[in-house]
């Protein structure tokens, strides 16, 4: 499998480590003092150790490559005070063949659950070598015998990351993700409070109050 990442550190001057939330933090030389005239926007940048916080989210690969996996600013944190990077897990999930978009939620929540868009096309397929009937994608995503295929996908990536990232409880949607629907933005990224908001239902059913 191909690991993509940013290569190795160049130098011995420049200096990157990862945080405990694993961001990436960077020192050296060429790094800038700060922002101009605004010692409060410099502050938040750069600690009193030196260290600028890039706002990568990221690990060593073989102890050597510096791979980014996420943006700091999509984690989240579960009630239980462990950090969660959603695009990490998700990317991990859209490997299925049943799965075309998912969102990992679970901010302030003591497991971390998903929305699942469903690959419609590759479902019908495999409902019609089961010989699985439905009216229309609402009723398909009900079925629980496709319920029950779509946990098994899940229990089957799970085995894949640690337990605090681990999917615990998931709900299908029935309708593609897509820029014109709103839910991904025209770079197909996740416009994750738009879809929180229009499956307000869904989430209430994986954390129910």
């Amino acid at each position: 499998m191909l690991i993509c990442t940013v290569g190795p550190q160049l130098g011995k001057e420049q200096q990157i480590k990862i945080a405990d939330d694993g961001e990436i933090l960077f020192k050296g030389p060429n790094l800038m003092l700060g922002y101009y005239n605004d010692p409060e926007k410099t502050k938040e940048a750069i600690d009193e150790d030196g260290w600028f916080h890039t706002g990568d989210i990221g690990e060593f690969v073989d102890g050597t490559a510096l791979k980014i996996t996420d943006r700091k600013k999509e984690m989240f944190k579960l009630s239980t005070g462990k950090y969660v990077a959603p695009q990490v897990v998700e990317n991990i999930f859209k490997e299925s063949f049943f799965i075309e978009q998912l969102m990992v939620v679970g901010e302030n929540e003591k497991y971390a659950g998903a929305l699942v868009s469903p690959n419609f096309e590759f479902l019908h397929d495999w409902c019609h070598k089961k010989k699985i009937h439905y009216r229309d994608n609402v009723d398909l995503v009900e079925n629980p015998l496709v319920v029950e295929r779509y946990q098994e996908e899940i229990d089957f990536y799970n085995q894949r990351l640690g337990k605090t990232e681990q999917i615990k409880k998931f709900q299908l949607v029935c309708e593609e993700w897509t820029p014109d629907g709103g839910e991904l933005s025209p770079t197909l990224k996740l416009k994750r409070k738009f879809v929180k908001q229009k499956y307000i239902n869904r989430l209430n059913q994986i954390y129910p109050k």
